[in-house]
């Protein structure tokens, strides 16, 4: 994990001064400082500081794992990685109820958002629980 927090900290270190700069650039070319884009670029670093920070704390608590060691042999990384549904029709139903959702967003439609919101929940929620269809099975039967 220490390769991707340093790699979203750097990140993060690049969007904030490019919003400084940014800052100081609109405000010499245009009449007043654009605040749309310096806020955009504010926001996208601290996601990006967001997401290393949870990588810098998972890092913490894991082992080091071949990809963090610079001494570590390709062979070290081969094995099974996870599981991953081969067949899976979900994140096409996934995207298109994103898409739906940003139509509502785009048109400010209110019903459209809530249909989309709905969908995407729905969606989602059939791709996580995908593979756990069926009859429980307990100790008794």
């Amino acid at each position: 994990m220490k390769t991707e927090y340093r790699l979203f900290l750097g990140v993060a270190a690049f969007l904030f001064v490019t919003a400084v700069v940014y800052w100081f650039w609109s405000g010499a070319a245009l009449p007043q400082y654009d605040w749309i884009g310096t806020t955009a670029l504010t926001l996208s670093g601290l996601l990006c500081l967001m997401c290393g920070g949870y990588f810098w704390f998972v890092s913490r608590r894991i082992e080091l794992r071949p990809e963090d060691r610079g001494d570590a042999d390709i062979a070290e990384g081969a094995g099974e990685i996870g599981f991953f549904s081969p067949g899976s029709y979900w994140p096409f139903g996934i995207a298109l109820a994103a898409l739906i959702t940003s139509l509502g967003l785009v048109f400010w439609m209110w019903w459209l958002i809530a249909v989309g919101v709905v969908a995407t929940i729905v969606t989602a929620s059939a791709l996580l629980f995908e593979y756990y269809t069926g009859t429980r099975r307990t100790a008794e039967h």
